[in-house]
């Protein structure tokens, strides 16, 4: 299967992510990507030690930090790596600085890892730092994406991360009075309020901000021009967040009837987004590869969540426990419907940050001496052998949830943390020879 060793001219005359001189530093979105790969490490570590706990009970502190390094040190390190680098792009406008780039990343490497260890290990002191780094990190991406998104712009990816980002500082909010709570006790911190937080985070940010992007990616990594209005997008990136101001709130008092019309609404977004995807799809010109299974795969995920989240809906009230336990188990799918689809989009993006890189550098040869491809700059066997082991341990967690069973959980995080493993070394390892053997030769 052909992926991204496809010759650079042969995406067009200018690189697709790379479209103006708006995009901040490689070492930016690259210092994201590559936290987020420990992030899943220390996630599949966590959830197999709480294995006992997970099963018996994913609300579990144990469950909640692992949990927490899944949201936060990994899908949210990797999706804020993406916003910094496709801001710019969809909205032709530059961050108001790098700096505030990277004192986000700082701040948020702090809260995503203060915040599940604190949590794991009782420590509230850890807990409330990493509240308070978590609600700094928020406040310095919004200051830096202010003025790009904030400009006149129109589109489904320029609307849907507008609403993502408000979504991302929703998210925080809640869970800023989270950490508050643990030490005055307001509130009982029960599965609905706990599904109302996780509802905002997965479809108002992390969700959100995948189909916002992909908007845009598709048709560059596809190769495929969608004839006439796409208005699928539109319609995906306003019913998603909609659904949420229903949903959330309806779990969260117990609204039954509000839950359900917003659970509605985001599923008919949702429904939006896989219809713009299968249009990608029937006019793509390029053949199936590693990066079409990591998408379709993701889109079995979301749906495998969308129906443990309506079982779950309507068994909860006879049976608690199956209720609760299909509610975890549809979170975990919903959680590998983004990292299905962000890990196979690092596919692509890392390369072509990678290859501007090197080409400024001066560095156009291979380590054969061969003309610089984006393919050069990983290992594609070892690619396809993270796709497996990605969709074993999003499937294996899943099922340890829906089947309360120890078994699968304990494999789930040990096959997360060996995928992680894998694309720290696979992504790093071939443009650190390069360069060195690059600054050799100069």
């Amino acid at each position: 299967m052909s992926n991204t060793s496809a010759a650079p001219q042969n995406l067009g005359p200018r690189q697709p992510l790379k479209v103006s001189g708006n995009t901040p530093p490689p070492s930016v979105p690259l210092a994201f990507f590559e936290a987020a790969f420990v992030g899943l490490i220390g996630c599949g570590i966590a959830l197999a030690l709480s294995h006992a706990q997970s099963a018996a009970d994913p609300t579990a502190d144990a469950t909640v930090a692992a949990a927490h390094l899944g949201m936060l040190a990994t899908l949210s390190m990797g999706i804020l790596g993406a916003l910094h680098q496709f801001t710019p792009v969809v909205t032709q406008r530059p961050l108001r600085s790098v700096n505030l780039s990277r004192a986000t990343f700082l701040a948020w490497l702090g809260a995503a890892w203060c915040l599940p260890l604190g949590i794991g290990f009782e420590l509230e002191g850890v807990v409330e730092a990493g509240g308070f780094l978590a609600a700094i990190a928020i406040i310095l991406l919004i200051v830096n994406l202010w003025s790009a998104l904030g400009a006149r712009g129109k589109g489904a990816p320029v609307v849907g991360l507008r609403f993502a980002v408000a979504g991302f500082a929703l998210t925080g909010c809640f869970g800023v009075v989270y950490v508050f709570d643990r030490s005055g006790n307001w509130f009982d911190l029960s599965g609905h309020v706990v599904l109302a937080h996780a509802s905002i985070g997965i479809f108002a940010w992390l969700g959100l901000t995948y189909v916002s992007v992909a908007e845009r990616l598709y048709p560059m990594f596809f190769l495929a021009h969608v004839p006439g209005k796409r208005r699928s997008g539109m319609v995906a990136v306003s019913a998603i967040p909609l659904g949420v101001l229903l949903l959330s709130p309806g779990l969260l008092f117990k609204l039954t009837a509000l839950a359900w019309a917003g659970g509605i609404i985001i599923f008919a977004g949702l429904c939006a987004h896989l219809l713009s995807l299968a249009s990608h799809l029937k006019h793509r010109k390029r053949k199936a590869d590693l990066y079409f299974a990591f998408v379709a795969t993701a889109s079995v995920s979301l749906l495998a969540g969308i129906a443990l989240a309506t079982a779950s809906a309507l068994l909860i009230g006879r049976n608690h426990h199956l209720g609760i336990m299909l509610a975890a188990a549809a979170v975990t799918a919903f959680g590998g419907w983004v990292l299905e689809a962000f890990i196979g989009h690092i596919h692509k993006v890392i390369p072509f940050v990678l290859w501007s890189m090197f080409r400024s550098r001066g560095i156009e040869k291979n380590l054969s001496g061969k003309q610089l491809m984006f393919g050069d700059l990983y290992n594609h066997t070892i690619a396809s052998i993270v796709y497996v082991l990605l969709s074993a341990a999003i499937a294996s967690a899943g099922i340890g949830f829906a089947t309360s069973s120890p078994s699968f959980l304990t494999v789930g995080g040990a096959l997360f943390a060996l995928t992680g493993a894998l694309l720290a070394v696979n992504m790093s390892a071939k443009p650190l020879q390069l360069l060195r053997a690059g600054t050799g030769r100069h």
